[in-house]
């Protein structure tokens, strides 16, 4: 699966406000982070708009996150930029199930969105802050999360 470049972006300038620790301009996270200035703002639109950031404006203004690191998971980043995936949440919950094929295909696509979103939700952005503060292989980090939506399903 490849995400989209607003995601991409959305989560880099988190985990990069996540590192700062403070209020950064657009400037400053747009060359840091190689985000186009003007993309970068529209995506911090989204952004506020999820309440996962907060923007200061004047000239010591810029971004900052609305809340610690440790409460925002990589699941909220995904979803403040993911309208295509809840236009389809949506309209799959106006079908209504008028045969088997139909009711197997909203089963299947349930258990795997709630599954991903679980996996997602468990990973914040601390959890990527640290780990690379502390050089952690991320693919670690993955496994480990990995590992308890596993331990999630069997139960």
């Amino acid at each position: 699966m490849k995400l989209k470049a607003s995601v991409d972006y959305g989560v880099r300038t988190m985990a990069y406000l996540a590192a700062k620790g403070e209020v950064c301009s657009s400037r400053e996270i747009s060359e840091e982070m190689s985000v186009p200035r003007d993309y970068l703002i529209q995506l911090a639109l989204r952004l506020r708009k999820a309440g996962l950031i907060k923007a200061r404006p004047g000239k010591s203004g810029g971004y900052a996150l609305a809340k610690k690191a440790s409460n925002i998971s990589i699941a909220q980043v995904i979803n403040a930029f993911d309208d295509d995936l809840k236009h389809a949440r949506q309209e799959m919950r106006k079908t209504r199930n008028t045969d088997e094929r139909t009711a197997l295909a909203m089963s299947v696509h349930g258990a795997i969105t709630t599954s991903l979103n679980s996996y997602l939700d468990s990973i914040s952005i601390q959890d990527l802050v640290d780990a690379y503060v502390d050089d952690v292989d991320m693919s670690v980090l993955m496994a480990d999360a990995f590992e308890r939506e596993a331990a999630r399903l069997r139960k």
